[in-house]
């Protein structure tokens, strides 16, 4: 894909800003309502957030799918495919909503506490705001407008900050549930005014009214099973919490183990760019036939994972204790060890995502499923037997082996399909600097501030390593310089 580094570099910054703000609104609700209340928010944004994967994503995603593979040789398909899509997803959204309200009491028993339910209720009108905000992002995913997308995003990022941390402040955990409402509505309002303007001035068949109609059944056949992977993939991020929460019924612990899953969940955050990029990326190289380019596309998103997942992971474990307190304060400390755990899983599950969203844009969406549902059925057994004898830490046992049987599944499915694979010396030093790192950073200080130092010098001499053992060439600094004005 001829824009792919410099796309990625766009929605990569913007998902920097998102995130950052994201982390932000989870260190000061941290402060502002304790781990107790914390907690309590965490299920309710954890719980509310896997029901919104069933109509976020699956739909939307395969809509940017097909709209990537036909926008430029058939454009008089772009209404039909959107008025499609609109069509199932309103069906859809309103009959999870209301199944979501119906269901709070049940599930707050489920967690032994029903005085969630009202929480729960209030919650499920974050699922039509957060679809039709959603809606519209896999709409310009799929027309490839990256920068817009971008735009949109920071403006999510600013508004839901503004929101819920304002409302937190005001009324609690139900205000912060409202912020989650009033953000993504903001949102949406000026993605229509962007679609009114953007998409007819650059489709002419779009402002003329020009359409042809889309078959509902192609786009449930794609999204089906990709809204099943999805929703695996959710729950295995967050039933360990929720089993903390109901086999340990203890509020504080769940307070800290949702610091630990806020916290350990920033690679993901980093590499979510990537996967925007790659499903509608491959589906358009995959509908031409261009395998040189589909193995292009995959060969480069395995080199990111090696070259910068591995030392993001490592120093997010071992400056475990530091990054937990500089987000949520001493109240939090507890959770270090359960942290410096799971950080390393959420690396595995990290590089489980990424390659999945490779083989779902082939049209293989089938391939990911599966592995995601043993993974699941895995994770719950493993968290059941884990939490009771070793509480917190023992979750992040349990999630971080199953991630790793994840990844090693994904990556064998990856290297027989696409013919790619990295070679082993870059997986063999990029390791070797892993642990390089890991001794420097128990010589070095660790204070509150002094780590974020020495973690950016400990970052630097990763990429030096690399350097010096013939693995990072000027390639790899390309899309760098394609940022930069004048250099593309």
């Amino acid at each position: 894909m001829k824009h792919f580094s410099r796309a990625l570099l766009w929605l990569t910054v913007s998902e920097i800003i998102f995130n950052a703000s994201g982390y932000l609104i989870h260190s000061v609700l941290g402060r502002l309502l304790g781990p107790a209340e914390y907690g309590r928010y965490g299920l309710i944004v954890n719980l509310t957030t896997t029901v919104i994967i069933l109509i976020g994503n699956g739909i939307p995603t395969a809509m940017s799918k097909y709209l990537s593979e036909i926008f430029e040789t058939h454009p008089e398909n772009i209404l039909g495919i959107k008025r499609k899509t609109v069509l199932l997803q309103t069906i859809v959204m309103s009959v999870v909503t209301l199944l979501f309200f119906l269901l709070a009491p049940a599930v707050a028993s489920l967690l032994g506490d029903p005085t969630l339910t009202p929480l729960f209720q209030l919650s499920s009108l974050i699922i039509p705001a957060f679809a039709a905000a959603s809606f519209y992002f896999s709409y310009f995913t799929g027309l490839h407008f990256f920068r817009l997308q971008a735009a949109l995003k920071t403006t999510r990022a600013i508004t839901r900050m503004v929101f819920i941390i304002l409302l937190a402040w005001f009324f609690g955990v139900k205000g912060a549930v409202a912020g989650y409402i009033v953000s993504p509505l903001v949102v949406f309002g000026v993605a229509l005014l962007l679609d009114f303007i953007w998409t007819k001035k650059y489709f002419p068949a779009v402002a003329e009214k020009i359409s042809t109609a889309f078959p509902a059944k192609k786009l449930l056949d794609y999204a089906w099973p990709l809204t099943l992977f999805l929703l695996f993939y959710q729950l295995i991020t967050s039933l360990d919490l929720f089993l903390v929460k109901a086999l340990l019924r203890d509020d504080h612990l769940t307070g800290l183990y949702n610091a630990v899953i806020t916290v350990g969940n920033i690679p993901y955050y980093l590499f979510y760019a990537l996967t925007i990029i790659l499903l509608p990326a491959i589906s358009k190289t995959s509908a031409n036939r261009d395998e040189a380019e589909t193995r292009s596309l995959v060969n480069k998103s395995l080199r990111l994972l090696a070259l910068i997942l591995f030392p993001i992971v490592t120093l997010l474990s071992v400056y475990a204790g530091p990054v937990i307190n500089l987000f949520y304060g001493t109240a939090y400390a507890d959770a270090t060890a359960s942290m410096g755990v799971f950080a390393i899983g959420n690396g595995f599950l990290t590089a489980f995502y990424v390659l999945a969203f490779a083989v779902s844009g082939a049209g293989l969406v089938r391939i990911p499923m599966y592995v995601a549902g043993v993974g699941l059925v895995a994770s719950g057994a493993l968290n059941a037997f884990l939490i009771p004898l070793y509480g917190i830490v023992g979750s992040a046992i349990a999630t971080s082996v199953v991630a790793f049987m994840l990844m090693v599944g994904i990556l064998i499915f990856t290297d027989r399909h696409f013919k790619v694979r990295i070679p082993l010396k870059l997986w063999l030093v990029s390791f070797g600097s892993s642990l390089i790192l890991i001794l420097f950073a128990g010589l070095l200080p660790q204070g509150s501030i002094s780590f974020m130092v020495c973690g950016g010098v400990l970052f630097l001499l990763h990429f030096g390593i690399l350097r010096v053992f013939g693995v990072l060439d000027n390639a790899d600094f390309a899309p760098l310089l394609r940022f930069i004005p004048g250099r593309a």
